[in-house]
């Protein structure tokens, strides 16, 4: 840190730069932005960071986003709850959500099995979906795990799990790039991959 700088500051331009994809200049520059900033609007930067820590947790049906104990998505009667599309992170459900063609439920993971990352199955909410689906109401299942090695792989031990309970198991057709992420896919390719889901064997 610069010593011509006053510590806050410092402090400031630090907490910036811990920020994905934010370098020590770009830090810099929004901690002079912060700075120069009416009090306020600065202060209403800092609620909003803090409103984001203390009020959001987790919906209690589906795992996604939300400041109540259900999300919106699932508090929402016009939703087809016998559909459950699971994804690994709530970022997915915002790009699917984009597109305007799901009119389903959500089931979030928080990820993907990766034992070389240390990540297991018992560490997903899939015993939570599991539940969800042993209620008997649910007669589809849409596996929108990310088109990559870890994502094919635990929608496969999903998969098996799932299939002896006789519910529908489909995927979001390959009109995703293999190896590739569902949050920077364009809504054309995620509409098509909707629309063109497919019976997982």
């Amino acid at each position: 840190m610069s010593s011509a700088y006053t510590e806050s500051l410092n402090k400031l331009i630090e907490e910036f730069g811990q920020l994905p994809g934010i370098g020590p200049k770009t830090a810099e520059r929004l901690a002079f932005y912060i700075l120069k900033s009416d009090a306020a609007d600065a202060m209403k930067l800092a609620d909003a960071i803090a409103d984001v820590k203390t009020k959001i947790k987790r919906c209690q049906q589906c795992w996604n986003l939300s400041e109540e104990d259900l999300c919106q998505i699932c508090s929402d009667p016009g939703r087809d709850g016998s559909m459950i599309c699971v994804v690994e992170q709530p970022k997915d459900v915002i790009s699917l959500e984009k597109t305007g063609a799901c009119k389903w439920l959500y089931h979030v993971l928080g990820g993907h099995i990766a034992p070389l990352d240390g990540v297991e199955a018992s560490d997903l909410t899939i015993n939570q979906l599991v539940d969800r689906v042993r209620t008997g109401q649910v007669q589809e299942i849409i596996m929108a795990t990310n088109p990559n090695l870890e994502g094919d792989g635990t929608s496969l031990y999903i998969s098996s799990l799932l299939r002896p309970l006789g519910v529908r198991i489909t995927r979001l057709a390959r009109g995703l790039p293999t190896g590739s992420a569902i949050e920077y896919a364009s809504g054309k390719i995620l509409t098509d991959a909707i629309l063109g889901r497919q019976t997982l064997d």
